[in-house]
Formats: C-alpha cells, structure tokens, sequence
C-alpha cells in the first residue's frame, strides 16, 4: 500500500479492495483475506479478536474514519476467521501472528498505527516486536489497544478452567466451549491452542516497543477483567502510555461513545 501525502484529501480515497494472500506452506497453507484501502498517513492496521472478523462494528468504523480522513487502512481475518481459509481449530497464536506479518509486509508502507482488540490487542503487541525486529518499508508509529487479552490462552482460560474442562482438552484435544457472541454456537478450545499459545506469553517481561500505546477498557468487562489491563501497563514503559478506563464499558466496546474514544486515541496518535 503506497501512501499519499497526509494532507490527502478525503474524497481521494479509493473503496477497501478486497484481496487474498497465501500464507503457509504444505498442509499450512491458507489463503488469508484482506481489504486495504490506499491513502495518507500513519496507515491503520486492524487486528480482531478472538473469533471475530473483519466486517464487525469497531473495523468498519475505522475503516470509514480513515475514508473521511483520507488515510491508508488494513483489515485482515486470520486464517479460520471471516473470509480467509484455514479451520478454525487448526489455528494459534503462532499462526495468527504468522499471518498478521504477512499482510503488514506485503500492504504496509511507511509509519502505521496498530489497532488490536481484545486478542488483537496480544496479536498487536506480537506484531509490534516482530516489527521492531526487521528493516521493512514499513515502521511503527503507535498502538491503540481495546480490551487487550494478552497471554489469554494461559492467564484467561487455562489458568481458570475446570479440572474437568482441563481433563477434556488433556484426554480430547479440545474442548467445545459455549458463546454468548455471533451466532451462539459452542467453539473449540484446542491443546494445541493452550500449548503452543506458551510460545508467545508477554505479560512475565518488560515489553518496550519504542511508541506511543493507548488502552481502552471496559471496567464491565466479563472476558477480560480491568485488572488484566492494569498487568499490561505494569509491563509497558511511563512514558506515553495511557490506560482510559471505562467505568460503564463491556468487553464489546462497540457502542457510539466507546468507538468515538476509540477514532479519538488514534488520532491521538497521529
């Protein structure tokens, strides 16, 4: 994605192309979906949730913010998720973050801001360290963070399962989980989930990504607790980090004021 001056005017911006990527190789291999939209900068890079997409309320307001604004934006879903390819059990932390690398290399260029809710808040801290690890075209410029999960896998689920559930995913391979969200229908929650999730834990170290953060989080939150926020900040440098709490948020932070808030932050940013 090329970026235009940041003076670019709003009615420059062209429709988010749909695209396709291939990601992965052998048995791996999963075509990933992605909608981009060219424009100024800081680009923006949405990174969804846990079994969410890339059409839901938060992304296709960014989406429409970075229209009127005239900036470049990402969406992607990872593979088993949305439009992309790839089942959704087969999936990890390793994998998502494989293909978030993918899509920011091949359709970022230049300063970009990530947005991460929930479990794309861990993917956006993962993505952010990886970036700082290569000389790509493209550099990081900010976080927005909404309901940050990081190290879920383990502190959000392992860690307050069941012996029972536990003894299922041990014996099973999986677990089926219920939901209150989407359609309603119970998830698997893999081994290979919960196991290879330990190879991306991040809250047990100082995380120092050299740019601004900004947390959004609900005090209502019932998947991801307040206190799980706190833990993150504790881990991120004084300076240029704000935490705005919520009071009457949920986990969803999709109302008008909670996205208002959220646009707010990235602008903030830059």
């Amino acid at each position: 994605m090329t970026n235009a001056s940041p003076g670019a005017s709003p009615d420059a911006s062209p429709e988010a192309v749909l695209g396709f990527i291939d990601v992965g190789e052998g048995p791996s291999a999963r075509k990933i979906a992605v909608r981009s939209r060219a424009g100024g900068g800081p680009g923006l890079v949405w990174l969804g949730g846990f079994k969410s997409d890339m059409q839901g309320g938060k992304a296709v307001a960014l989406d429409a913010w970075a229209k009127d604004h005239g900036r470049a934006v990402v969406r992607f879903d990872y593979s088993g998720h949305g439009e992309s390819g790839g089942d959704f059990a087969d999936g990890t932390i390793g994998s998502w973050l494989e293909d978030s690398v993918a899509v920011f290399e091949r359709f970022c260029d230049g300063p970009q801001i990530l947005i991460g809710s929930s479990m794309g808040g861990w993917m956006a801290l993962l993505l952010a360290r990886e970036i700082r690890k290569r000389s790509g075209k493209a550099s990081l410029a900010g976080l927005v963070l909404i309901a940050p999960a990081p190290d879920f896998t383990e502190e959000l689920m392992w860690k307050k399962f069941s012996a029972e559930v536990k003894k299922e995913i041990e014996t099973k391979g999986f677990w089926l989980r219920p939901s209150d969200y989407g359609d309603g229908s119970p998830y698997p929650i893999t081994k290979n989930l919960i196991e290879e999730g330990r190879n991306h834990l991040v809250l047990g170290t100082a995380i120092d990504l050299g740019c601004a953060v900004r947390i959004l989080q609900g005090a209502q939150d019932p998947d991801v607790p307040w206190q799980h926020a706190f833990a993150l900040t504790h881990r991120l440098p004084a300076d240029d980090v704000v935490l705005t709490m919520i009071q009457d948020g949920d986990h969803r932070l999709s109302r008008p004021q909670d996205i208002a808030r959220i646009l707010a932050a990235v602008a903030e940013i830059g």
